[in-house]
């Protein structure tokens, strides 16, 4: 393994600034953990929204929900679809 590369610090070039951080090298196990761990998270939350909008969705059709029911529901379906569409599109 080479040596990194030393800078002197006190004679940055005039107009730029320096920034130094410090971070701890992530093991391959911590990564597989980390990426584990989201994608647990991230089905979870899938489920939960897919669920709520079934849901919403079977109480728009239903004949028997009222009309506050019915408006609820479509609150709900219209705020999942314009948040998948902002996801998407990223704006």
């Amino acid at each position: 393994m080479s040596n990194p590369p030393t800078y002197d610090l006190s004679a940055t070039p005039p107009g730029h600034s320096y920034t130094v951080t410090v971070k701890p090298e992530e093991t391959s196990r911590d990564a597989w953990a980390r990426v584990i761990k989201d994608f647990i998270l991230f089905a979870a939350a899938l489920v939960f929204l897919g669920i709520l909008a079934w849901i919403c969705f079977t109480t728009v059709q239903s004949a028997t929900a009222t009309a506050e029911e019915k408006k609820w529901a479509m609150s709900f379906l219209t705020g999942a679809a314009g948040g998948l569409v902002g996801y998407l599109i990223k704006k």
